[in-house]
Formats: C-alpha cells, structure tokens, sequence
C-alpha cells in the first residue's frame, strides 16, 4: 500500500500557492520564542464525497488522500489501512525503520463537525486534534486543543492532571469528561467533536461530555491552570490562547503517542 500524501487529483486538488514558506510569526510578549507557522500544501474539500448526513467523508477505509504527516508532505510509515480501518502501529509489520509523527488531514477547517470512531490498544494513549497550525520545529499540541484518546483502566495518564481531566474524550490537562464513558481498551467508541464560532463541544458515545468556548477570559484561566500556562510554556500559552491563529481555523489531527490506534468512519461537517 502507497503510504505517501495522495493528492486528489485533476480540478480537484487545490495546493496553496504558499506552499512549504515559512512566515515569522510576531510575538506579543517577549518571553514567547520566536516561530514559524508553515504553509504546507492544502487540499480542497469539495473534491471529497459526502455522505447522507451532508458530512464529508475525509477517510472512507481505502484511501489516504488528503492525509499527510504534521509538518510533513508524505504520511509518516507508522500510518496506514488495515482491513479498511485507519490504524497508527508502534511496529508495522514489513516496515524496515518506519518513521511516525502526528497525521494531519490538509485543510484548514473553522466551523464543524468531526466524527469518527476509535478504539485503542492496552495501556494505550492517543489524542484527537482541532485547529491546529504547523508550527515548524514544534509538537502539533502547542497550538491545539486535544480530545484524548485513552485506555482509562492501564494508562498511568488517567490517574494524573485534576479530577480525571486526562481520560478519554476530556479536553487534556484542563476539563475531565463528565461523564466518563469511554470503553474499556479493544473496544471501539463513538466520538464527536463540534467547534463553532468559538464554542466547543465533545461527545462520548453519543452523550455530551466537555463544553469550552475559545478566545474567552475563561479559556486564557483554564490555560493558566494547566501545563500550558505562561509561566511554564511560554510559546504554547501564546499559541493556544490564540487557537487558530488570525483565522480562527486549522487542521484536524491524531496523534502518534507509541501505542497502537485505530480509527473508522472519520467525516466533517462544515456549518
């Protein structure tokens, strides 16, 4: 199987003419590092099907179109299909030295809809980003909220930050997911994310389970409570409490955190 980024081809495929150039971001305190957000190339969505709900399909089980690696322009090696599931493997079978990192689907989205489904391995730890920007040289969730991605019952994870904030379908690090119904690891789950003018909602197995709005004074406190906080991340407390950028949009993500995870049905709803 191809592993590398597939362009959709023909009058579908939309690269941005900025691609692969760097812009300097401006600091708005000097304790931030400086910081390039890239502008790596991007797909149009319109050349993706949508499904009955009006949802794009963006992984439909056969095909890596639109994906890539963060930072990246091909899907990293630890990436692929298998029996028509996406799946992250800490070993792909057959793969001499395989590289991994985050992956991406390349288009900037701003007010949506993300649903997919996922299960994950024991004692195995992932994440689910929205918004982000690539920032080069820097880990994708400097700049992006993450729906975690958990086995509750095996990963030290869940026992750590406050009051289960870091168990599965919690904002990580800052509000625990309430209440907390994940399944057990091997056993697949239901997630939605909604972003909406600000406003964000994750859902657990069809039952609401975190609720924060962007851009708030009650974001920048949540932020200051977290690891994320100006004290002790400079750059990562500049760049999510400005999630999105001045564009109020980004990529989604998931995460290569080492452990094996699959992913199906993964479709986005543009409101």
């Amino acid at each position: 199987m191809k592993r590398n980024f597939m362009y959709v081809i023909g009058a579908a495929m939309l690269v941005t003419t900025l691609a692969c150039k760097a812009q300097t971001a401006k600091k708005a305190n000097a304790d931030v590092p400086s910081y390039e957000i890239l502008n790596l190339p991007k797909v149009d969505l319109k050349a993706f099907k949508k499904n009955a709900a009006g949802a794009y399909v963006i992984f439909d089980g056969t095909s890596l179109n639109g994906w890539r690696g963060y930072n990246k322009e091909k899907v990293p090696a630890k990436w692929g299909i298998e029996d028509g599931m996406l799946k992250f493997s800490k070993n792909p079978a057959g793969v001499t030295n395989p590289d991994g990192g985050d992956l991406i689907f390349a288009h900037d989205f701003k007010n949506f809809e993300l649903e997919f489904e996922w299960k994950i391995s024991q004692s195995g730890n992932s994440g689910v980003f929205v918004l982000a920007k690539e920032v080069k040289d820097q880990p994708i969730y400097i700049s992006s909220p993450e729906y975690q991605l958990l086995d509750n019952d095996n990963h030290p994870d869940a026992k750590m930050g406050v009051d289960g904030n870091r168990k599965s379908g919690s904002l990580y690090d800052m509000i625990p997911a309430k209440p907390q119904n994940g399944n057990p690891a091997g056993q697949w789950n239901k997630a939605k994310i909604v972003v909406n003018k600000g406003k964000v909602t994750h859902y657990q197995n069809d039952v609401k389970v975190v609720e924060y709005s962007l851009w708030t004074a009650d974001w920048t406190k949540m932020l200051q409570s977290s690891k994320f906080s100006q004290a002790k991340w400079p750059l990562a407390f500049e760049l999510l409490n400005n999630v999105g950028g001045k564009s109020k949009s980004g990529v989604i993500g998931f995460q290569d955190h080492g452990d094996d995870v699959w992913l199906k049905n993964v479709t986005v709803k543009v409101l």
